[in-house]
């Protein structure tokens, strides 16, 4: 037995009672990465000689989602190598908790159109991601919406992921693509509990008004300035931002992510997902079912595997 399926085996062997009452709520977890440096092409993102530069496989996320009834992702791929979509699409075929990903395609390459039809053949392949270091969708307007129509003409989803002064540019591509459900990334870029940025909550409010527009509820223990693994674990430190998203997205449009393993500098999996179950629970069953599995469903369309 390898160590992946070993981490594997070991997590659904570790499975505390209290886990398994949790079990019976479905968790969809839309924001995982995963990659293998060790592949003789090496991968761009993450750099080395950091944390995160290690062989991550769904075995190792399982091994740290499944103790809380988590065993089914969307993936989110940060690397900008097109071929690295075929990647986690080829590693999905074997490795069933993965029930989509959201694929990176620059919208700006004049292969945009012919790459997206090829992934998008593959069921599994629900949307792509922008991330703002590689694409700015404030610029290069033509090709920007061309790439978000194509989008929106074959039921896909668009991921967004930048600082909160990029929100008033998410607000005007959702309306000028109205039929394009958008998600965006962790956050919409917060800042700290304590210290949130100054234009962050009349971002929010603002972009919430668009009702193709998701919020992920993703990264939030690395919202806080040098946790370094130790974030708080009390869901009242993280109260300022969840309670202007709730406000401003209500239950309909809020989706859980995790980050994994790039959260892990904030806090560990345990502690990420038992602050918004804490947070979600107190909202009532039907909106933590909606935040946990339902609003994923709508947003990405994610698939049901065996």
């Amino acid at each position: 037995m390898n160590r992946r399926r070993f981490l594997q085996s070991v997590a659904a062997a570790s499975l505390a009672p209290a886990a398994r009452a949790a079990d019976a709520q479905r968790v969809i977890d839309t924001h995982t990465h995963f990659y293998d440096p060790s592949r003789p092409q090496g991968v761009p993102w993450p750099g080395k000689n950091t944390p995160l530069y290690r062989t991550v496989l769904p075995a190792d996320w399982l091994a740290v989602a499944a103790p809380h009834g988590i065993r089914e992702t969307v993936v989110v791929e940060a690397s900008p190598w097109v071929e690295d979509n075929q990647w986690v699409l080829d590693l999905a075929a074997k490795e069933k908790s993965i029930v989509g990903l959201v694929g990176n395609l620059d919208p700006n390459d004049d292969a945009f159109a012919a790459n997206l039809k090829r992934f998008s053949a593959n069921p599994l392949f629900r949307g792509v991601r922008w991330r703002a270091d590689l694409v700015r969708i404030d610029q290069n307007r033509e090709r920007v919406l061309a790439g978000a129509r194509q989008l929106a003409e074959r039921g896909l989803s668009l991921d967004l992921n930048g600082p909160a002064t990029a929100l008033a540019h998410a607000e005007r591509l959702a309306a000028e693509v109205p039929d394009l459900r958008i998600i965006i990334n962790h956050l919409g870029a917060s800042g700290d509990p304590r210290a949130l940025r100054p234009e962050w909550q009349p971002a929010i409010r603002s972009i919430a008004r668009r009702p193709n527009v998701f919020m992920k509820v993703s990264a939030l223990v690395e919202q806080v300035p040098g946790a370094k693994g130790d974030a708080p674990g009390d869901v009242e430190y993280y109260r300022p931002i969840l309670d202007t998203l709730w406000d401003s997205f209500g239950e309909d449009r809020l989706i859980y992510g995790s980050n994994w393993p790039v959260s892990d500098r904030g806090a560990p999996y345990e502690v990420v997902i038992r602050l918004v179950r804490d947070y979600f629970g107190a909202l009532g069953a039907e909106a933590s079912d909606k935040y946990f599995q339902g609003n994923a469903r709508t947003a990405y369309r994610w698939v049901e595997r065996a």
